[in-house]
């Protein structure tokens, strides 16, 4: 018998966009574990890409900007999975078209955008799945290591992921209500994925990131995957209302002896 006890549940994951997306290796993890994945994409074309990729693979669409339709994905998929045991929340999105701007010249259009779909989905998803919830589902959303950074790059998504982690703990103790829902984020540092990629100079930002890790070496999306597995499961079943931090030791290691030695050489 598996440590983690998946063999037989039924997890819903949100988020896959290809191959090197977080929320496809999640499923990778959970399908090796013997869970039943269902997947949830956010378009049509997505789901034609989707299931080339994952040809045996249970796969519904479903845009978390329009509420109808994160209802009718509940009602799909609860038609064949009367029980839930876990849900994946790996969605986020800022529009990073255009010339990168300062941050107090956000528009408010680009920043509640990016808190619908990043954000406010979460609760909208939960409160769909709500009546097919089992009493002890996990939830699982995919935030960052710290909101406390201030990446110039990253933009309002800092402060978007911030309301994230405050929205997990609110979700937590309203369904602690009527259930022992759980709901816990990881939150890994910088990743290689399709999506970090259109994040203007995110190179710069990893590889320097990477060299502030203890390990020299940046967080992978496996493991990443590998403690979501672990917070889906019930072997975490004492973790509520909190975020996960992956990220290979980089925030107590600012005052990296090497990393200080290049930033005071003189130019």
């Amino acid at each position: 018998m598996s440590f983690l006890g998946l063999a037989g549940k039924t997890i819903v994951v949100f988020g896959v966009a290809n191959k090197k997306s977080v929320a496809y290796h999640i499923g990778q993890v959970l399908e090796a574990e013997g869970a039943t994945v269902v997947y949830v994409v956010r378009s049509k074309e997505r789901r034609d890409g989707v299931a080339k990729l994952l040809p045996k693979a249970e796969l519904h669409v479903c845009d978390v900007a329009r509420e109808e339709e994160i209802l009718a994905a509940a009602r799909d998929i609860g038609r064949a999975h009367p029980a839930i045991h876990g849900l994946v929340h790996s969605i986020a999105f800022a529009d990073y078209e255009g010339p990168l701007k300062p941050f107090h010249e956000t528009p408010r259009k680009t920043f509640l955008q990016s808190v619908d779909i990043s954000c406010y989905s979460l609760i909208a998803v939960a409160n769909a799945f709500k009546a097919l919830l089992a009493p002890d589902a996990s939830v699982v959303a995919v935030s960052i290591s710290t909101t406390k950074m201030a990446a110039e790059s990253y933009g309002i998504m800092g402060p978007v992921k911030a309301a994230l982690d405050s929205t997990i703990c609110f979700l937590a103790k309203s369904f602690s209500a009527f259930s022992t829902v759980r709901f816990n984020s990881v939150n890994p540092g910088l990743l290689k994925t399709s999506a970090s990629a259109g994040i203007p100079g995110y190179a710069d930002y990893y590889l320097y990131a990477e060299r502030l890790t203890l390990r020299k070496k940046g967080v992978t999306t496996q493991e990443v995957a590998n403690a979501a597995a672990f917070l889906l499961s019930e072997r975490s079943a004492g973790i509520n209302a909190q975020g996960i931090v992956l990220d290979a030791g980089m925030s107590v290691n600012y005052f990296d002896k090497d990393i200080m030695r290049r930033a005071m050489k003189p130019e």
